[in-house]
């Protein structure tokens, strides 16, 4: 194989300008990733009609300095020291990386990546990428607020998660090589703490059933939510074509979840199926439903009902969970309804039964 030519050239940019960047051919391997290079942009930019004797003397001197480094790679070539290649990877974008990296994954990406983009004000190389920086990171998780409520701060398991993700980002990066240093041992997780999960018990379930409300879609939405475990993001976006008929007779859910994109078959009973309203060949079922229609009218609802907890619309998924183990179905049957990836998630719900008959059985004393 013979030594790779290397011919200075130049890109069209915007405001009439040209980038400067080196041609290689044969493309040059680099040492580390092994993946091939044909070009390297040196970040040098001239004008492409200079107008004045300054633009002049300034293209001149940019292309000195151009056709200097094209005559040093050159030689390294022939002496076949590549450590140039290498440190290209420390200019290459990072929040570029992330982004595309969030691609077909679930929101919890797309969070991680604005807060991480907030923090570094979007200016992020890989050569920026150090042991400093993440941990940087990891404290500004623990003290920022949070970006759907700037007047509240990041609830710690959130910032748990998001680090996570993070976390989950360097490991791609180092292995596809464009990280230098595996410093993943160095950081320390970010510990969650165990929250009260609020559901309704069946009979508090049964009165919000018999109470009135306000905006009969919201209760329907809601019902349904209790009785088939879909998050409200998945309610939201439910279209007609997501109701089929099961194999069983009855009817099911297929669809793709919104948080994790699990792609999910789970029959539903007639009950629940009746709360979708009319039967219609396409379209959206809640179709006037929003956040803010349910952040409005379902406290007025709960309050109307005299349940005194804090009932949020994603408590009908709780309900739903505790409720499906409460009759003895069995945890990996509840996780797979749920679209849990790991059971282990699921069986949080068991230990908050546990909970409840801890509290039964002590309510009743001789003293």
């Amino acid at each position: 194989m013979y030594a790779s030519k290397v011919t200075l050239r130049k890109k069209p940019i915007a405001n009439e300008k040209f980038s400067l960047y080196l041609d290689y051919y044969p493309p040059i391997q680099n040492p580390r990733t092994k993946e091939f290079s044909r070009r390297e942009f040196l970040g040098i930019h001239i004008f492409a009609n200079p107008k004045n004797k300054q633009e002049k003397m300034y293209n001149e001197k940019m292309l000195d300095v151009a056709n200097a480094i094209c005559s040093q790679r050159q030689v390294d070539i022939f002496n076949n020291k590549f450590g140039f290649i290498d440190t290209q990877i420390d200019k290459v974008d990072f929040i570029g990386f992330f982004r595309n990296e969030c691609e077909n994954r679930d929101n919890r990406w797309n969070i991680t990546f604005k807060h991480f983009c907030r923090f570094t004000d979007n200016h992020c190389k890989f050569g920026d990428v150090s042991y400093e920086l993440c941990n940087g990171f990891r404290q500004y998780l623990l003290s920022t607020n949070d970006l759907s409520h700037p007047n509240k701060k990041l609830h710690i398991n959130s910032a748990s998660s998001y680090w996570n993700t993070f976390r989950a980002v360097l490991k791609v990066a180092l292995k596809k090589k464009l990280l230098k240093e595996d410093f993943m041992l160095q950081l320390e997780p970010i510990k969650t703490i165990d929250t009260n999960r609020e559901f309704l018990t069946i009979e508090e379930l049964k009165i919000l059933a018999n109470t009135p409300c306000d905006n009969m879609e919201l209760k329907r939405a809601a019902l349904f939510s209790a009785l088939t475990g879909l998050r409200r993001s998945d309610i939201l976006s439910l279209q007609w074509e997501n109701v089929e008929m099961y194999q069983d007779g009855g009817y099911c859910i297929r669809t793709t979840t919104q948080k994790t994109k699990a792609n999910i078959v789970n029959p539903i009973s007639f009950e629940a199926y009746r709360l979708c309203g009319e039967p219609k060949e396409e379209g959206t079922i809640f179709k006037s439903l929003t956040t803010y229609v349910i952040n409005k009218d379902l406290p007025k609802w709960v309050r109307r009902a005299g349940i005194k907890k804090h009932i949020t619309f994603h408590c009908f998924r709780h309900t739903f969970a505790t409720l499906l183990i409460a009759k003895g179905n069995d945890i990996y049957t509840v996780s797979k309804m749920l679209s849990h990836r790991n059971v282990a998630t699921t069986q949080i719900y068991a230990h908050m039964i546990d909970s409840k008959k801890r509290t039964a059985a002590e309510s009743i004393s001789l003293q």
